[in-house]
């Protein structure tokens, strides 16, 4: 082993990693070529939790016995990194798969304690979950690099969008997988995440991923035929805010502010809008109401958006979103 761990991490020491054994080693296969009898970019194996079966939900599977593998440490998987140490998951318990010299130096200054690999295969050696983080045309790749460690067990937990269920299944057969659709606010721990079940992963697979999104915000069940619809929602949600946003600030520039102001009051208008619409005391149209007094200045502002089709602008927005999400889907 020490022979292995130098050829692969040089003369630095090999970086250490706490692993709960819960049930059995996995067994290893023949012995691949290369220094050592060893292939260098395949693992030896090593102790692996047992499986969830028996688990019947989040609080019952404890962050000590989850060990998170992120295929893809981009910005989706910084954040991803960042909500599960938050959430009190062990840096420890926790590695990702880079290909960036530049990015991996990064993710390593950044998280202490977390494992930052080149190869796949050495990220998803004894994960638990094994997160799909990677641009969409790379997941197959990817999966393909992983799959001479990925163990049998290990709940595939993709966030590529557009990537459907079957491509995932046909990428890492055998395996339980779980596909879902977050969004960007994610990277603020405000995020909002739809997730669907493979034909093998069951509501304890769910609850895990359920434990996973829930580090960096809100996740909701959904079948995946209706995944195509979040992701014109909610996963393209944050341009149409932020174009909302951009266009008021414009229109605060228009009347007479100074940007500088103009984009504080927005920016603050629409935390402000956003928490009273998630206190759930009212909806969005009551709330609408209560700002809008009979031939006010909202009323008059509020005629001249409905003439101009902003409803109707929005209601095309989503659902052309939502079947371009769907071709990309069966180009996959």
């Amino acid at each position: 082993m020490q022979c292995l761990d130098r050829l692969c991490y040089g003369d630095a020491a090999r970086p250490s990693r706490t692993v709960v054994q819960l049930g059995p080693e996995v067994q290893e296969g023949p012995p691949r070529s290369g220094k050592c009898g060893v292939d260098p970019m395949v693992p030896r194996a090593r102790p692996r939790p047992a499986a969830v079966d028996g688990v019947t939900g989040v609080d019952d599977y404890p962050r000590t016995m989850v060990s998170v593998a992120l295929l893809g440490g981009g910005k989706m998987g910084g954040a991803l990194l960042g909500g599960l140490i938050d959430a009190g998951f062990d840096a420890e318990s926790l590695t990702v798969a880079e290909v960036d010299t530049t990015r991996r130096h990064e993710l390593e200054r950044r998280f202490p304690g977390v494992r930052v690999a080149p190869s796949p295969a050495w990220a998803v050696a004894d994960a638990t979950v094994v997160i799909v983080a990677v641009k969409p045309a790379d997941v197959a790749e990817v999966l393909e690099a992983a799959s001479p460690a990925l163990g049998n067990d290990a709940l595939v937990l993709s966030i590529a969008a557009g990537v459907t269920i079957a491509a995932l299944e046909a990428a890492a057969p055998g395996r339980p997988v779980v596909r879902a659709m977050p969004n960007t606010p994610a990277v603020v721990r405000a995020g909002v995440s739809a997730i669907s079940a493979g034909s093998l992963a069951t509501d304890v697979h769910l609850a895990l991923a359920e434990q996973i999104l829930g580090a960096v915000g809100t996740v909701v069940r959904v079948g995946e035929p209706a995944l195509d619809a979040v992701t014109g929602l909610s996963g393209s949600g944050p341009a149409y805010v932020f174009l909302v946003a951009e266009a008021l600030v414009e229109a605060g520039v228009l009347v007479g502010l100074t940007r500088e102001v103009a984009e504080q009051l927005v920016v603050q208008t629409l935390v402000g809008s956003a928490a009273l619409l998630a206190a759930g005391t009212e909806g969005p149209s009551a709330l609408r109401a209560a700002v809008t007094s009979p031939g006010g200045t909202t009323a008059a502002a509020l005629r001249v958006l409905e003439t101009a089709g902003v409803r109707a602008a929005f209601l095309d927005a989503v659902a052309a979103a939502t079947q371009r999400s769907a071709e990309l889907g069966r180009a996959t």
